[in-house]
């Protein structure tokens, strides 16, 4: 699942992809949101650890949890 946030003083936004649940980031940004001096604090497929000031961040678009389907259909 990709993680969007977008910043305030930047016109880039910052994607990470996640293996964690959908509710589970919801709840972690919404308590990251709520303090103003944190941080919100994601890890990424990969075991990499993500760290953003809550007062940079302008909006966090968390994507879906299901499985895209691949390949044709009807082809």
């Amino acid at each position: 699942m990709d993680i969007k946030i977008g910043f305030g003083d930047s016109p880039r936004e910052l994607v990470v992809s996640s293996k964690e649940d959908q509710e589970t980031v919801v709840r972690r940004v919404s308590e990251a949101l709520g303090q103003e001096l944190g941080v919100l604090e994601l890890t990424d497929e990969h075991g990499r650890r993500v760290l953003v000031r809550n007062a940079c961040i302008a909006y966090v678009e968390v994507g879906t949890t299901s499985a895209r389907p691949v390949g044709f259909i009807g082809a």
